[in-house]
């Protein structure tokens, strides 16, 4: 069994909990609700949270799946260098992100899924992970093509060696050899 990645995980929850936060904030200020300015902040945390959040890092084992149109995020987000790295640094940020949300209904889940987040992030820094950024390939993939040799020459299942259609060179020896010995009892 492999290790968890916990910062995969923060990331798909601080990335919903951004959407849930700024949508919260939506219905905050286009309620006109008492404290409405606590829901424009939420709109301005989701959005910052999501382009934080948009793009993924590149996991330690296995292949990394890029989001689409991830390039131009990641490049903004490298820009800012250990401050997005470091994963101490984003549980912080959303731990501090997520305090106004609770002082008002439309955004409390926005503000609980953001914590939760936070301390999800905060388990990744403690085991020792780091954003690392999706960059495009400089070599050419391996084709697979090419280490293929000769294809199979019978279909599966394929029989034991020992007990595999021999060449049809000649015709006594073409046919299979039957371990077990045949008698006609009568």
């Amino acid at each position: 069994m492999g290790k968890i990645e916990w910062a995969m995980w923060a990331n798909e929850q601080a990335l919903a909990a951004g959407l849930i936060y700024a949508t919260g904030g939506i219905v905050g200020v286009a309620g006109q609700f008492r404290g409405w300015q606590f829901a424009a902040f939420g709109i301005a945390a989701g959005v910052f949270v999501c382009l934080l959040e948009y793009p993924r890092s590149k996991r330690g084992k296995g292949t990394s799946v890029e989001r689409t149109g991830q390039y131009c995020f990641t490049l903004c987000v490298k820009a800012f260098g250990p401050l997005t790295r470091n994963y101490y640094v984003r549980a912080f940020l959303h731990a501090a992100l997520c305090v106004p949300g609770g002082f008002m209904l439309a955004t409390v889940l926005g503000c609980v899924c953001l914590g939760i987040a936070s301390l999800i992030y905060l388990s990744a820094a403690i085991h020792g992970e780091h954003w690392e950024p999706i960059l495009p390939r400089t070599e050419p993939p391996k084709r697979v093509g090419d280490s293929i040799k000769e294809p199979p020459q019978n279909p599966p299942p394929r029989p034991p060696p020992e007990l595999r259609r021999k060449k049809a060179d000649k015709l006594e020896t073409a046919a299979y050899d039957n371990p077990m010995s045949v008698t006609v009892n009568e």
